[in-house]
């Protein structure tokens, strides 16, 4: 039971210093100036306007469908105000 409480505390002493330690060492020096990327394969690339086509389409249809709801909604509560108000008369 002693070996595990010896091997936990150098785990833990480790796990404290080693991810600084390991992350500079895995990290490219950083660069002065922007690089663009070269030689991208065609089946990696995705036009932009595509996705912002794709995004405001999908905006779009979200916003008219709440619309249609709210509109739907509020013909049924005015025929009930319009029922209500019948009756009462």
């Amino acid at each position: 039971m002693m070996r595990f409480y010896r091997a936990f505390l150098i785990m833990l002493a480790l796990s404290a210093v080693a991810p600084g330690a390991m992350a500079s060492a895995m990290q490219p020096p950083p660069q002065s100036e922007f690089l663009p990327v070269e030689d991208i394969p065609p089946g990696e690339q995705i036009p932009a306007f595509t996705m912002v086509g794709a995004a405001y389409g999908f905006v779009w249809v979200v916003l008219l469908g709440y619309v249609w709801s709210i509109a739907s909604r509020l013909q049924e509560v005015e025929s009930e105000i319009t029922a209500l108000e019948s009756r009462g008369k």
